[in-house]
């Protein structure tokens, strides 16, 4: 049975000049369109590597889901240019959101007491740093030294190295991650950076103006407590209207001072951390302050005395951030539990078994795991086949 390039083959038309010869224009053509990968080959190998422990599964799968034969290689150059090709239209602002604040309202069935004002909105704000796997500059080197014996047994046919690209000066380096949702979690944005704070914190500003933040109720923000993040935040000059500190974190820097004074299974320890937290949540700041002063003073260990003042500081430091009362008694969240996830499932296919990456391959990865969580997926595809302008 003929394909359609087959049939167009059959109708071509040559041309010859004495001075050129024969060509056939059409060739060129069919050419090119044969060698493109079309784009929906590349949305469904960019699917499937999400889930994919490697590029050469990628391949396997796409061969058995759809029948396009390629290669691992080829198909890692493919998803991660797709990817780097997401970035630049999140970047030009090409790539729509899809919703806005005056999208996230509040459902009064999950706000706790009196149900809000009609069509209160609210968004929140999450920010985090997660580690990823890079491919070092020593790796590299070693990596390319045994290209090179190899290509010298292959003889003078071997083709040239490209250009190395420069390693990672540390096994992992810290991305950022940029999260705005709604109470409900049914609105979510994703960005995600492998540049500095300041970087991140311009991610902050560019997705609040996207997704039109300032036209929120309430826009509240519920954070680990990182010194950058809270700089970012305020440098920025987002329109908050309160910061939170998650109380996953607080609990945790309870729980070290208690291991450290009483002792890991001491049950006089369990009593009294289960009295801090609940005082934290249902008391406020001052009120944990002035009973963490006086348990303090009465330590004689050295160290269990530099464990109290370990939780005190940090507690000081984020004295601003910790308003549990004033959040459950408006039906605010008070943990970054959402910002922990996006930080798992963007970097989820770069952590698998021996995965290490250079970080703009590693970003653009993210990229495309970001599009899927934002709810943007289709909305990028649609781009790719219609352009804009």
């Amino acid at each position: 049975m003929l394909t359609v390039n087959d049939r167009v083959r059959l109708r071509r038309r040559r041309w010859h000049s004495p001075a050129e010869g024969t060509t056939t224009p059409i060739d060129a053509w069919l050419d090119a369109a044969e060698a493109t990968v079309s784009v929906g080959t590349c949305e469904l190998a960019c699917r499937l590597n999400g889930q994919s422990s490697n590029f050469d599964k990628t391949a396997e799968n796409l061969a058995r889901a759809a029948g396009v034969q390629a290669s691992g290689e080829m198909l890692r150059q493919v998803i991660e240019a797709e990817g780097k090709a997401v970035l630049a239209a999140q970047r030009s602002g090409t790539l729509p959101v899809g919703w806005s604040a005056a999208d996230c309202q509040v459902p009064a069935e999950i706000a706790p007491g009196a149900p809000p004002p009609a069509e209160t909105t609210r968004v929140y704000l999450g920010s985090d740093g997660v580690l990823v796997p890079m491919v070092t500059r020593a790796e590299k080197q070693a990596r390319r030294q045994k290209i090179r014996e190899k290509r010298r047994q292959r003889g003078p046919q071997a083709q040239p190295l490209a250009a190395a690209k420069a390693g990672a000066d540390q096994s992992y380096k810290e991305f950022k991650i940029v999260t705005y949702y709604d109470e409900p979690h049914e609105h979510c944005l994703v960005s995600a950076t492998k540049g500095d704070h300041a970087a991140a914190g311009r991610l902050m500003r560019r997705d609040a103006c996207r997704i039109r933040l300032d036209e929120a109720d309430q826009k509240v923000a519920n954070v680990d407590g990182a010194p950058w993040i809270r700089n970012q935040m305020k440098a920025q000059g987002l329109p908050l209207d309160a910061m939170g500190l998650d109380f996953y974190h607080l609990a945790q820097h309870v729980h070290q001072a208690r291991r450290l004074v009483f002792g890991e299974a001491d049950a006089t320890g369990q009593e009294w951390v289960g009295e801090v937290l609940h005082a934290f949540k249902h008391e406020g700041y001052d009120a944990v302050w002035e009973r963490l002063v006086p348990w303090r003073a009465v330590l004689r260990s050295r160290t269990k005395r530099q464990a109290a003042d370990g939780l005190l500081h940090y507690v000081a430091e984020r004295r601003e951030m910790i308003r549990y009362p004033e959040f459950l008694a408006k039906g605010w969240q008070i943990g970054s539990g959402p910002t922990e996830a996006m930080c798992k499932t963007t970097t989820a296919r770069l952590k698998r078994s021996g995965m290490r990456w250079d970080a703009d391959n590693a970003e653009a990865l993210m990229a495309l795991a970001g599009l899927e969580q934002s709810g943007q997926w289709k909305l990028y595809w649609q781009t790719r086949l219609k352009p804009t302008g």
